[in-house]
């Protein structure tokens, strides 16, 4: 806590890292460069996202949490509609150029990256200085008052390590000595570098579990192995959302890395970057994409009242069986101009994905708790990441001929999956109102 609050210094510090970001990457030098550029703008929305959806549980009582959530949503869509269509927009009304010579960004393109950093940074400002932050104190008493309606007693003194320090040695040994093979597999086998990336997670937690376990035994207690403990003693319902959370992002990122590639082959014939056909289908995803967020945006409003009815698990289990349909709907349908009707299964996917699991999680946390474990629950979207840009391109290459088109596939029965492992999310009990507006 600090004079600025919370959660804002994260807002702002994300919002700063994230603006430079897509200013810089439009003028990416080299490959290397743009992609440096895309996984610090990656990491710095998460920097600013995360802390927002914990400012939600922060400010709402648990009866207001998925509405407050599916507002978030709402919002999430809107600007999401504008982006996506943005290069659009300025190519097809404004007559600016969207084709460029091989290795040059295209005008349009870089017209919309600025107009994006600047519309990122002006928002996140506005809500740094016109939101306040409940203290510390305040949302202890929140908490004190949930135990009280559950009937529980409160719990402020110091809980005990998730494991001991042989538990962190020998689990931290096994991750770092996997990851060490697997880089060296990789290296021997002369697989796709990017799975270089996958190999050193693995690692880098190994180690990270080994320097807890010397902590530990040092009697030393940081951020450090706070946020270690509570990833090994995350309630069960976060554990039964984390599975759902992986199926349900690896789904996205298969769509989002892979829909041009598979629009413009399958629909408009081309594989050629530099052509007009290529522009064309290009600029049609874009737009594709703006519809589904804008779907996704108007579905936000019908998700508590669907909640209410059925459930928040079985709205969310109904959610990405819809997201399952369009994506394979891709695949089915072969007419360019008929793609935006798979498109709205995505979007109720897609506005569910970005708030039902927060509210679920948020009710299963304690106050206090709530900003780590949204951090923690991040995990879960990174290690699909991961996956998708590294693993998912080599089966393809394997598989299916390097055929983008069966990524979607892929990624519908991923839906599927995320959908079968939601109704399986052990809720925690529903709380009365534990606070006034």
């Amino acid at each position: 806590w600090t004079r600025f609050g919370r959660r804002r210094p994260y807002f702002l510090v994300g919002a700063i890292a994230t603006t430079l970001a897509l200013i810089a990457m439009p003028n990416s030098p080299s490959l290397w460069f743009a992609a440096a550029m895309l996984w610090i703008m990656d990491a710095s929305i998460n920097i600013t996202m995360e802390p927002f959806r914990a400012f939600v549980g922060d400010n709402l009582p648990e009866e207001q949490r998925t509405a407050g959530y599916a507002m978030q949503s709402f919002f999430i869509g809107a600007g999401a509609v504008f982006a996506s269509t943005l290069p659009w927009l300025l190519s097809n009304v404004f007559n600016i150029a969207s084709t460029a010579e091989a290795g040059v960004v295209p005008l349009s393109v870089k017209i919309a990256f600025y107009v994006g950093a600047a519309g990122l940074f002006a928002a996140v400002l506005w809500t740094v200085l016109s939101t306040k932050e409940y203290s510390p104190e305040q949302i202890a008493a929140f908490e004190r008052a949930k135990q009280e309606a559950l009937g529980a007693p409160a719990d402020d003194g110091p809980e005990a390590p998730a494991r001991s320090v042989q538990g962190w040695m020998t689990s931290g040994l096994v991750c770092a000595v996997l990851g060490g093979l697997g880089f060296v597999l990789i290296s021997v086998m002369d697989l796709e570098k990017e799975l270089l990336v996958l190999a050193g997670f693995f690692a880098g937690f190994g180690l990270l579990q080994i320097a807890v376990g010397i902590m530990q035994r040092r009697r030393i207690v940081n951020a450090a192995t706070e946020i270690l403990n509570d990833i090994f003693r995350m309630p069960e319902t976060i554990r039964g959302l984390a599975v759902v959370q992986f199926f349900s992002w690896f789904a996205l990122f298969a769509m989002w890395i892979y829909t041009t590639a598979a629009v413009t082959r399958v629909h408009y014939g081309t594989t050629d970057t530099t052509s007009a056909a290529y522009a064309t289908g290009a600029d049609w995803v874009g737009v594709l994409f703006g519809v589904y967020n804008g779907v996704a945006a108007l579905a936000a409003f019908t998700l508590p009242v669907l909640a209410k009815r059925i459930g928040r698990k079985a709205t969310h289990a109904l959610m990405l069986l819809l997201g399952a349909a369009g994506l394979f709907g891709v695949f089915v349908i072969r007419e360019p101009g008929l793609l935006w009707l798979p498109m709205i299964g995505v979007g109720f996917a897609w506005a569910s994905i970005v708030s039902m699991p927060y509210a679920i999680l948020s009710a299963a946390v304690p106050d206090r708790k709530m900003g780590v474990y949204m951090g923690v629950f991040n995990i879960f979207i990174v290690v699909p990441q991961l996956l998708a840009a590294t693993v998912l391109g080599l089966i393809l290459k394997t598989l299916f001929d390097g055929q983008a088109i069966w990524a979607l596939v892929l990624g519908a029965v991923s839906f599927v999956l995320a959908a079968v492992s939601a109704l399986f999310v052990r809720e925690s009990r529903s709380l009365p109102p534990t606070r006034n507006p």
